[in-house]
């Protein structure tokens, strides 16, 4: 007897794999915090600085003002503010607090733009303001990070972090660009508080036990430094990537100068490979992980300073047909945004768990006031060695000076770390 013919079910349809920290409401709500705050970042990149030029007319004395002030709150505020948050039992508050407060002021600009009473002072006034509250949620940001995230998962939630910082760059310009073109910049402005807004919202929605304050001696901004001066773990990777940025600044002050002017690049050409060469950090995003759990989580930070100075040699070597020059500058970006990326995830994941959490907001302003403070001392010199020996051989000191920074790191114990260090 001939059996019947059953069909078999129709296998469901694949869901697309979502990552684990992702499937936690908590953890999704912050990294969704961490990528609107990322965009708006972005757009307010571009959209403050051709406010200044389109509607009140700064000229380049008038935006060197507006940068510095920008970037003082770095200096002024990283280590003062860290060893506050540090001392302050709920950080998620202080990060909507920032976010509120840089929608506030940034709402502010149109209005002002509005009643035509809108002018430079004014202006730095509020980048000022804005960079502070900007210091404040970054060093804030640590700690709710070390609450959030398991020890084991540092790697895989600094990737996804990272992933949507390396998707701002490449898609944030062109939105912010959109906006201005379309909406006008004062305009523009309004789409970014809508960006604050959103991420206070997000950060609003987390429900966590944050770690408890701890008080009394060994703690504060002195103890901060100490820490990372005794640290032989942080403190190489604190002399390694000041040194980087010492050199890759000295670059960038020079970069664009020597693209466009020697090698005869157009601003929108420079652009469009600017932007292609930054999904070389989303792909950075994708692999450090698998790459940091195949060789060890030290040598992905040993690799991540080569990765990304390295590529920069490039840019002084282009010459020749002008799709050899473009390919050669592709690479360079391309390539180096994958270290950059490397590096980032990596460096971060090792500096948190390396530190007490006691003291993370400290160490890390400590650590935000030293980079962000060597930044533009690269930038000086290089304008000035630019000026002496030539734009071509003060890129090749720069590119090649960067690679100096992993001899801090090679004779250090992250060189045979593989995973991550205990406090």
């Amino acid at each position: 007897m001939t059996k019947p013919l059953v069909l078999a079910d129709p296998a469901p349809p694949r869901r697309p794999r979502i990552p684990r920290l992702l499937q936690q409401a908590a953890f999704r709500r912050y990294w969704s915090a961490q990528t609107v705050s990322l965009f708006g970042d972005q757009i307010t990149m571009l959209a403050v600085p051709l406010l200044a030029v389109l509607a009140i007319s700064a000229g380049p004395v008038e935006m060197g003002y507006l940068t510095a002030a920008s970037l003082l709150p770095n200096l002024f505020f990283s280590l003062p503010a860290g060893a506050w948050v540090d001392r302050y039992p709920r950080r998620r508050q202080v990060m909507i607090i920032a976010d509120l407060g840089r929608a506030g002021l940034l709402l502010a600009v149109p209005l002002l733009w509005w009643a035509d009473a809108l002018n430079l002072p004014l202006l730095c006034v509020v980048a000022f303001l804005i960079g502070t509250l900007s210091v404040y949620f970054e060093v804030a940001h640590s700690s709710l990070f070390a609450t959030l995230v398991r020890r084991p998962d540092y790697v895989d939630a600094s990737s996804l972090i990272n992933g949507s910082r390396a998707m701002s760059y490449v898609a944030g310009p062109s939105i912010g660009g959109v906006l201005v073109q379309v909406l006008t910049a004062p305009v523009a402005l309004v789409a970014d508080v809508l960006t604050y807004l959103t991420s206070a919202v997000f950060l609003a929605r987390i429900r966590v036990t944050e770690h408890p304050v701890q008080s009394g001696p060994g703690l504060g901004m002195a103890a901060g430094v100490r820490y990372v001066a005794r640290s032989a773990v942080l403190r190489a990777i604190l002399l390694g990537t000041t040194t980087l940025n010492l050199f890759n600044y000295m670059f960038a002050a020079l970069f664009v100068l020597y693209v466009t002017t020697e090698l005869g690049i157009s601003p929108g050409v420079l652009g469009l490979v600017i932007g292609a060469g930054a999904f070389g950090g989303l792909l950075g995003a994708a692999v450090t992980g698998p790459l940091s759990r195949r060789i060890g989580i030290g040598p992905a930070v040993i690799l991540g300073l080569v990765v990304f100075p390295a590529p920069l040699i490039l840019v002084p070597l282009a010459g020749g047909p002008r799709p050899l020059v473009l390919t050669l500058l592709l690479l360079a970006e391309l390539v180096s945004a994958l270290g950059v990326m490397i590096l980032d995830i990596a460096v971060g994941s090792v500096q948190i768990a390396a530190t007490p959490v006691a003291m993370l907001a400290v160490v890390s302003g400590f650590r935000r006031t030293v980079n962000y403070g060597i930044r533009p001392v690269g930038a000086l010199i290089g304008g000035v060695l630019g000026a002496t020996i030539g734009v071509r051989p003060a890129l090749w000191i720069a590119s090649l000076g960067a690679l100096l920074g992993v001899l801090w790191v090679i004779f250090s114990p992250l060189r045979t770390m593989r995973e991550l260090p205990e406090e």
